[in-house]
């Protein structure tokens, strides 16, 4: 059964959450397991620290990430996400299976239009 939504807001909607390169794979790896901001930093090396932390905030924002701060000595600070997000991460579940089946085809294309540039 096709949407009667023609203008595409359900898809404009769920990427203004997770649009970007970093939200999704932030997500991605908390769906695993609450993390700590030094695991999800090592998790993904390529992202700066400064990155990391405004995503953080934003989803935090969006209500898909939840910040729980532990009063102890040293503090702790643990992230995780929400049942808001724990809904995204199962719907980015076939988007990643997608990418598992076609990355080395969408490669294979990208090297090629370079190449005969």
């Amino acid at each position: 059964m096709k949407s009667k939504k023609t203008n595409g807001s359900g898809i404009c909607a769920a990427f203004d959450v997770i649009g970007g390169k970093w939200k999704a794979v932030i997500l991605w790896e908390l769906h695993v397991q609450p993390l700590r901001f030094g695991e999800l930093k090592r998790a993904l090396p390529d992202i700066s620290e400064k990155m990391l932390i405004q995503q953080l905030r934003e989803m935090e924002t969006d209500g898909i990430v939840h910040r729980e701060v532990f009063h102890e000595v040293p503090p702790r600070v643990e992230y995780s996400e929400t049942k808001l997000g724990a809904t995204l991460s199962a719907s980015l579940a076939p988007l990643a299976d997608w990418g598992d089946r076609h990355a080395k085809r969408v490669e294979a294309a990208r090297t090629r239009t370079r190449s005969a540039k």
